[in-house]
C-alpha cells in the first residue's frame, strides 16, 4: 500500500534510492525540507512539480528518480538546489535480454470477482462498450464523398452533434441584422455538456461516426498496408456494429488488402461490411445513393442490437498520458497503473503504448515479458524505433513537449519513467508491433509514437473498448468510437478545465485519498462508461480525434 503521510508533505522522495525530490507545492529559496528524518535546506526557489538535489552532484554524476536513471548532471549542483535544463541532461539506462523470471504479487480483487458491466456482445466473443455504425474512406481521395454522406446523415437522423455554438452564432446573427452589433462584443457564450438529436431514430446506435484521413495513396506499400490493418482493426472492434467503406479503385490501399488484414484478426469475420468502390460506378451519384441506401439498412439492423451482462475480463483499455506534468509520475499514472494491475488480475487487458516514452525502463519491462521471445521483440522494436529517429538527427530525448519542459519534466528519461508508472506491475503478457490486434488477456505493449492522438487512434485500432488518458496540463482529445476517460495529475487543472476533465487525481497529492482508493474509484468509473451509464467529457463535446500513424519519425 502506499504511504499516506508521504503526500502530505511540501516534497516528496519517491524511491529510497532517489537523489533528487519533488516540490509538491512552490518552494522558496532557504526552506527547510525534511525527507525520511533529513533535513534539506533550500538553495534556490523549486516550484511545484520540479526537483531538487538531495546531494551535492558533479558534471556527469547520475540523476536517479523513482529508482531508474533519468539523466546526469551537466553541471555541478548543490544540495537543494533546483534542477533545471541548464544543469541537466537526458541520460538514460541501456538494456539486454530477460534477467530471471518476474514475480508479482496481484492486487486483491475479490470485491470485483462477480462484477459485471453492460455491453453489446458480438458474433466473436468480443463485448462493446458502444454501438456505432464506422464510415471511412481506403484512400483520401474519397474524403469528400465521407463528408457528402456525413452532412447526409447528421441532417436526416439527428446524429448527435454539439448545438450550443451554432445557436450562438444564430443570436449573434439575428443581434447584427437587428443593427445591434454593440450587443454582440457583450454576447457570452453558455456550453451545455450534451448531446443533442432532433430525431433519436435508432435509440440502440450509439451513432455513425465518419472517419477521414490523408493516406492510402502516394506513400509506401508498407503504409498502405499498415492502413488497412489500422481500418481492420476499427472494422473489427467490438463497438462497431458494421462498417461503410469507400474506396477509388486504383490507390495502394486495395479492398483485397483490407479483406486480408480483417480476416487475419478474424477468420470468420461475420459483420456487415459494405464496400463501394467509385471507379467501378458509372457515376458518383450512383454509388453515393447507394452507400447512404445499404448504410441505412446496415443501421436498422445494428439498431436491434442491446445491452446484456459481460465480466469485467471483456474489458479492453488504452493507457495513455498526454501534456504531462510533474505530477503525473505520482498520482494519475500510478493509479491507472493500479487499474491496469487489477483488470490483469480479473482477465482483462490492458495496452500500454507510447515507445518515446518507455525510454530508460526498458530493462524492467522486458524483464516483466513472460518468455524471453516477448523480451526481444519489444528490444527490438525500441532499438529500431530509436534509430529511425537518430537518422533525422533527432532521438528519444527530443520528446519532452515546452509544456512538459516547463512542469518539471525536463529529460525524456524523466518524462518515461513516470510515464511507464500508467503500465502498473503486472507481467507483460504480449509484444505489439502497429497494427497489430491485442488478444492476450494482462498487459499488452504496443509500439506507438507518443503523439496523443496517433497513440489513441492505434490503442483503439488494437482493439481497447475504452481509453484511460491522464494529463496534466490538460489535452482536449477523444477517439470516434471508444469512450476517452479524462483523468487530471492535479486539482488546479480540473477546476481551471472542468469541461474536459473527468476524473480528478489531485487529491492523492493533498493526502486525502491514496493511489489504490483512486485506482478502485476509476474502476467503478470505467464500468459506469462501459455500461452506457455515463458519458465522458470527450464524448459530450464530441471530440473525434484520429489520426493514423505515418510508420516514420513520430515522438
Amino acid at each position: 500500500m502506499t504511504d499516506l503521510k508521504q503526500f502530505r508533505r511540501r516534497a516528496l522522495r519517491i524511491s529510497a534510492n532517489d537523489n533528487v525530490a519533488v516540490a509538491l507545492v512552490d518552494l522558496p529559496t532557504g526552506e527547510e525540507i525534511v525527507l525520511q528524518g533529513i533535513t534539506y535546506g533550500l538553495t534556490s526557489s523549486v516550484p511545484a512539480k520540479h526537483k531538487f538535489a538531495l546531494a551535492d552532484l558533479r558534471p556527469d554524476d547520475a540523476i536517479i528518480m523513482y529508482d531508474v536513471l533519468v539523466g546526469q548532471a551537466a553541471s555541478p549542483i548543490r544540495r537543494g538546489q533546483a534542477l533545471s535544463t541548464s544543469n541537466v541532461r537526458h541520460r538514460s539506462a541501456g538494456f539486454q535480454g530477460k534477467a530471471g523470471k518476474y514475480t508479482w504479487q496481484a492486487p486483491d480483487v475479490s470485491q470485483w470477482k462477480n462484477r459485471s458491466f453492460l455491453g453489446y456482445h458480438r458474433p466473436d466473443g468480443q463485448v462493446g462498450t458502444r454501438n456505432y455504425w464506422l464510415v471511412i474512406p481506403l484512400v483520401f481521395c474519397e474524403n469528400r464523398n465521407i463528408r457528402v454522406l456525413q452532412e447526409a446523415f447528421a441532417r436526416e437522423l439527428g446524429i448527435a452533434t454539439p448545438q450550443s455554438y451554432r445557436r450562438y452564432l444564430a443570436e449573434m446573427a439575428r443581434l447584427y441584422r437587428e443593427g445591434k452589433v454593440d450587443e454582440i462584443r457583450k454576447h457570452k457564450f453558455t456550453e451545455t455538456l450534451s448531446l443533442e438529436s432532433s430525431s433519436p431514430l435508432f435509440a440502440n446506435l450509439d451513432g455513425v461516426r465518419f472517419l477521414t484521413h490523408e493516406m492510402g495513396c502516394g506513400g509506401t506499400r508498407q503504409d498502405a498496408r499498415t492502413l488497412c490493418g489500422l481500418i481492420a482493426g476499427y472494422i473489427h472492434h467490438p463497438n462497431v456494429a458494421g462498417a461503410t467503406v469507400l474506396s477509388l479503385g486504383c490507390q495502394h490501399a486495395q479492398i483485397s488488402i483490407l479483406r486480408e488484414e480483417i480476416r487475419k484478426r478474424d477468420p470468420h469475420f461475420e459483420k456487415p461490411l459494405l464496400i463501394f468502390d467509385q471507379q467501378s460506378s458509372n457515376l458518383e451519384s450512383a454509388m453515393l445513393s447507394e452507400a447512404i441506401r445499404e448504410t441505412f439498412l446496415g443501421l436498422v439492423d445494428a439498431n436491434r442490437m442491446t445491452r446484456t451482462a459481460a465480466p469485467l475480463s471483456a474489458l479492453s483499455i488504452g493507457l495513455k498520458c498526454g501534456g504531462s506534468d510533474g505530477f503525473s509520475g505520482i498520482t494519475a499514472n500510478p493509479a491507472i497503473g493500479h487499474v491496469s494491475d487489477m483488470l490483469a488480475a480479473l482477465g482483462g487487458k490492458s495496452i500500454l503504448s507510447e515507445f518515446p516514452e518507455l525510454c530508460g525502463v526498458e530493462q524492467n519491462l522486458i524483464d516483466r515479458c513472460e518468455t524471453e521471445e516477448l523480451g526481444g521483440k519489444f528490444a527490438d522494436l525500441m532499438r529500431t524505433y530509436a534509430m529511425r529517429a537518430e537518422a533525422v538527427g533527432s532521438g528519444f530525448d527530443a520528446n519532452p513537449s515546452p509544456g512538459n519542459i516547463k512542469d518539471g519534466l525536463i529529460t525524456g528519461a524523466m518524462k518515461s519513467a513516470g510515464a511507464a508508472r500508467k503500465g502498473g506491475g503486472s507481467p507483460v503478457t504480449d509484444v505489439l508491433d502497429y497494427p497489430e490486434y491485442a488478444t492476450a488477456p494482462g498487459l499488452n505493449l504496443l509500439c506507438t509514437p507518443g503523439n496523443d492522438v496517433e497513440a489513441v487512434t492505434a490503442q483503439v485500432g488494437a482493439g481497447a473498448n475504452l481509453v484511460l488518458f491522464t494529463t496534466g496540463l490538460g489535452t482536449p482529445t477523444g477517439n470516434p468510437i471508444a469512450p476517452v476517460i479524462k483523468l487530471s495529475t492535479n486539482s488546479a487543472l480540473s477546476q481551471r478545465m472542468h469541461d474536459i476533465i473527468d476524473i480528478d487525481t489531485g487529491k492523492i497529492i493533498t493526502g486525502e485519498v491514496t493511489v489504490e482508493q483512486t485506482g478502485e474509484a476509476i474502476l467503478e468509473q470505467v464500468i459506469s462508461v462501459a455500461s452506457g451509464e455515463t458519458r465522458t467529457r470527450a464524448e459530450l463535446k464530441v471530440q473525434e480525434d484520429f489520426i493514423p500513424w505515418k510508420r516514420g519519425v513520430s515522438l
